[in-house]
């Protein structure tokens, strides 16, 4: 559970009970469920983090894209509803070379030019040889992009990075050096699912792909 629930979800019922006393049980229920969501929101269930030379999804959704960003990048986009654990990890394991928040709008976040229109927090990773860049982007209701991480951290592949709350969106970037593994309407899990395998390490083994 990250903390943030907590917090929100103890607020909602002081609310609540002030609501209760002041009126009934009655206008009091739509505070309870509402905490209750908080709860069930902020939820931060553990993963297993698949090994080898491979990127696990930095974040529980929906794969909306898989796009060319110029001659040698691919894009992989995935979109969270307010459903989905919205707790961010890293792809890869590695250096944080870069964390930059640029400014932006609250298009919708499934919409392909969130991508560079909407508010975000790029973060670049360096490590065995391969550089990834992924993004945590805020959507219409998203408004506040959490990161835990800075520049010259060490991370390990599926480890947790930040979240953003409420619904959003997480594109990752990736080299010539990676073959991408997922297609567009898949869903994937935050740390556990594989979605691009390391073209120049082929020859290794790699785990069985999550998602569907």
């Amino acid at each position: 559970m990250v903390k943030d629930g907590i917090y929100y979800a103890i607020g909602i019922s002081a609310g609540a009970l002030v609501v209760g006393w002041l009126a009934s049980g009655w206008f009091a229920a739509p505070l309870w469920v509402l905490a209750a969501f908080c709860l069930y929101f902020f939820r931060d269930p553990e993963r297993a983090i698949p090994a080898g030379p491979v990127a696990v999804s930095p974040a529980d959704g929906k794969v909306v894209a898989v796009e060319s960003e110029g001659e040698n990048i691919r894009r992989v986009s995935i979109f969270l509803n307010i459903f989905d654990v919205h707790v961010n990890r890293t792809p890869i394991s590695g250096k944080i070379r870069k964390v930059e928040y640029q400014k932006g709008r609250f298009l919708v976040a499934s919409r392909e030019e969130a991508s560079t229109r909407n508010e975000q927090n790029v973060i670049t990773v360096e490590g065995d040889g391969t550089c990834v860049v992924f993004k945590q982007i805020a959507g219409l209701i998203a408004r506040r992009i959490v990161c835990t991480k800075e520049a010259g951290d060490r991370v390990q592949a599926g480890e947790r990075i930040g979240l953003i709350k409420f619904g959003s969106r997480l594109d990752v970037l990736f080299g010539p050096e990676w073959q991408i593994v997922v297609r567009p309407g898949m869903r994937v899990a935050a740390g556990s699912s594989v979605v691009a395998r390391r073209i120049d390490r082929a020859a290794e083994p790699g785990p069985e792909i999550h998602g569907n």
